[in-house]
């Protein structure tokens, strides 16, 4: 019989999917709910949310919720990467009115790397970038032992990082951050605009035969497998990209270890991370002897697994 005291529900929110788990003490996912993310705006999203905290096999004690943006004490300041949403949204007092019980906010890469860092490749580290590459660029950050989230939530930002002073504009709002070079979003705007100049490609193709309506990660990982010569190219750009920003934030910040998550991570495993490594090592002056680029090892799990944690330690501290 399942202690209900000690089952936690985990919220990762994606700019495609939004990934729900019923996390139990030592970190296990007992049930999923998974549906698309809503396009219209904070109210349908939320909803979404509680649908599918309420299909979940047993009522949970707390809810953490990982949102793709800024937050800060219970607000969503800014979400790039989702449609429709202005202004704050304080999506903790909603939520947890909605449900009943205590909700918890983070950021979703940084609650992807929390749960790596509880459970899966970043155990043990005690600094660790997280670099999560999926609809846009997200980061999130171990420092001296503890998550760090900065002065107002917006620590670790590593898509927002510009690599090319008045480059490609990215979505929110400014040129040549990371994210307008390797956000899956962005790379497929650019697919577009070459496709009009006279280049071709396999992969709306393959997205077709995919049956998607986007360009996923599955999609472009089958368009480099089948040596596509324009997705090779856009994602050559995209490793470069992140590379330098890496490269820079580990020479702010001297961590030992960068974790590499998201949907590309998921389709591309190690040899991602391993080309970030090998394209980073140029621009980094002094890095960690030891440091790493590894893979995250717990797939989806990793955003629903952090999200919970957020939301347990609200019930550890009642």
């Amino acid at each position: 019989m399942r202690d209900q005291a000690a089952l936690v529900a985990g919220v990762d929110v994606g700019g495609t999917n939004i990934e729900v788990g019923l996390v139990g003490a030592n970190y296990e996912v007992l049930d999923r709910a998974k549906a698309d993310t809503p396009t219209s705006g904070p109210d349908a999203v939320l909803d979404t949310i509680e649908h599918l905290v309420r299909s979940l096999d047993d009522e949970p004690a707390a809810v953490g919720v990982g949102i793709p943006g800024v937050v800060y004490e219970g607000e969503v300041l800014t979400v790039p990467n989702l449609s429709n949403w202005d202004g704050p949204v304080d999506l903790v007092a909603i939520l947890g009115e909605r449900l009943g019980v205590p909700v918890a906010l983070g950021n979703d890469a940084g609650v992807g790397l929390l749960g790596e860092w509880l459970a899966g490749s970043a155990v043990g580290a005690r600094n660790v970038l997280g670099l999560w590459m999926g609809t846009g660029i997200g980061g999130g950050l171990i420092l001296d032992g503890r998550p760090f989230a900065g002065a107002r939530g917006a620590a670790g930002e590593i898509g927002h990082v510009i690599v090319r002073a008045g480059g490609a504009l990215c979505r929110c709002g400014r040129r040549g951050c990371v994210e307008a070079y390797a956000g899956r979003r962005s790379m497929e705007s650019t697919v577009s605009t070459m496709i009009d100049a006279g280049r071709t490609t396999t992969l709306y193709d393959i997205r077709a035969r995919a049956g998607k309506s986007a360009l996923t990660s599955k999609v472009w990982a089958r368009a480099l497998a089948g040596g596509d010569m324009l997705a090779t190219e856009l994602f050559d750009t995209a490793v470069e990209a992140v590379a330098v920003g890496v490269a820079s934030a580990i020479n702010i910040l001297d961590v030992e270890r960068v974790v590499v998550g998201g949907g590309l991570a998921e389709k591309l495993g190690q040899h991602l991370a391993d080309r970030i490594a090998e394209a980073a090592e140029p621009w980094m002056l002094q890095p960690h002897p030891e440091l790493r680029f590894v893979a995250a090892a717990l797939g989806d799990d990793s955003g629903v697994i952090g999200a919970a944690a957020l939301g347990r330690e609200l019930v550890t501290l009642r």
